[in-house]
């Protein structure tokens, strides 16, 4: 490996094993929840088991329903804890530009040629990967230290064609809150604003009473 690929790896493993994941411990939790959508309002329980599986309890709602297990589901993915090689042993990094902000470019080759993110500080602030046949970009405004890693507090998403490079569907807008119930940091707000024909909407989902289980 040249100097640049072991730097370029270095700098992406020490953002990887920076970022606040739940321990193998985690006893999972019940919070009342709270979706409000287009003028609507829903309120029930969720589950999350040990395992992440979330359920969702006492909405009818199937759309309702769906959108808030769609986020216990997305919070979940990114609190597991996998080695940093497990996830990226078959690529290669190399460095590429730094920009105005010291964010600097890491470049992946091999397996997951094509993606590439941005680290600064010992965060990825730039994520761009190539994820079922469609580009995924997440630009993170702002992060929030926990002591034990740190969690994206405002960010950005936006999904493109691979091939044209056409845009699927309006970039999303995302600002999340955490607070600490026993020893884990829990989401407890998340509000997302899409721009869906020329106007802003936002879908906002508040978990309260969150207990551990267990």
């Amino acid at each position: 490996m040249t100097v640049a690929q072991t730097s370029a790896r270095q700098l992406l493993r020490a953002a990887y094993e920076n970022r606040y994941t739940w321990d193998k411990n985690f006893p999972g939790y019940t919070a009342d929840v709270t979706y409000k959508y287009g003028g609507k309002e829903f309120k029930g329980k969720v589950r999350v088991n040990p395992d992440l599986k979330a359920e969702v309890f006492d909405i009818e709602d199937e759309q309702a329903k769906e959108a808030i297990n769609n986020q216990l589901w997305e919070i979940a993915i990114h609190r597991i804890r996998r080695e940093f090689e497990d996830s990226h042993k078959d690529n290669t990094f190399s460095t590429g530009d730094t920009d105005q902000s010291g964010a600097v470019e890491v470049l992946v080759g091999g397996k997951s040629s094509g993606d590439k993110y941005k680290i600064r500080d010992r965060e990825v602030v730039l994520v761009h990967r190539h994820i079922h046949g469609v580009v995924i970009t997440i630009n993170t405004f702002s992060t929030h230290d926990t002591g034990a890693g740190y969690l994206a507090h405002r960010y950005d998403s936006v999904y493109h064609d691979p091939k044209t490079g056409e845009k699927k569907g309006n970039k999303s807008e995302f600002e999340d809150k955490y607070e600490k119930v026993g020893d884990y940091h829990i989401l407890n707000e998340r509000i997302i604003t899409t721009e869906v024909e020329g106007k802003p909407m936002t879908m906002e989902f508040i978990f309260s009473n969150i207990q551990m289980l267990g």
